[in-house]
């Protein structure tokens, strides 16, 4: 047995993906994210959580569902490696496509997942044990967080992806 699933790894929050509707479901859609068909993970957008409003009848909601079959563009919103199977929540309102905020897992304030954001997407895992879990930070956040002593860590928390 493994120890922790790593395939999915390639996905991330704040990641630009395509995705195919694969059913309906009174909350929103199944999906299946293009180019990783064969991680056997469950994606879905949660359509109510989106774009329901208190004015928005029924019918105006379930007209917003993206057809069977179709193809949308889609955000990575969040992603659950906790328990097999890998679970993913995709995003496809206009802002979140342009550029996703979310909140960052130590302050609490807004962050921007994507070009331009300062996010940190940190995967932890047990060093003996099966599954992961996402925490999305300001590069502040767990710079600060790590000992003063250990000066090159904190310095690669700054530099981490940027060019």
């Amino acid at each position: 047995m493994e120890r922790f699933e790593t395939e999915s790894l390639a996905l991330m929050p704040g990641q630009k993906v395509q995705a195919r509707i694969l059913r309906h479901q009174p909350w929103g859609v199944i999906v299946e994210i293009i180019g990783y068909e064969n991680l056997g993970l469950s994606a879905s957008i949660d359509m109510i959580q989106q774009f329901s409003r208190p004015t928005l009848p029924h019918d105006e909601l379930l007209a917003l569902f993206p057809p069977v079959g179709s193809r949308v563009d889609a955000v990575i919103e969040r992603i659950c490696r906790w328990n097999p199977p890998v679970s993913v929540r995709l995003s496809i309102r206009p802002a979140d496509l342009e550029s996703l905020t979310w909140r960052c897992d130590f302050c609490g304030d807004p962050i921007t997942l994507g070009p331009g954001g300062d996010a940190l997407v940190l995967d932890s895992r047990s060093h003996d044990g099966p599954g992961s879990h996402t925490i999305v930070s300001h590069r502040h956040c767990l710079a600060e967080r790590i000992r003063p002593e250990n000066g090159g860590e904190r310095a690669r928390a700054w530099k981490v992806g940027k060019k």
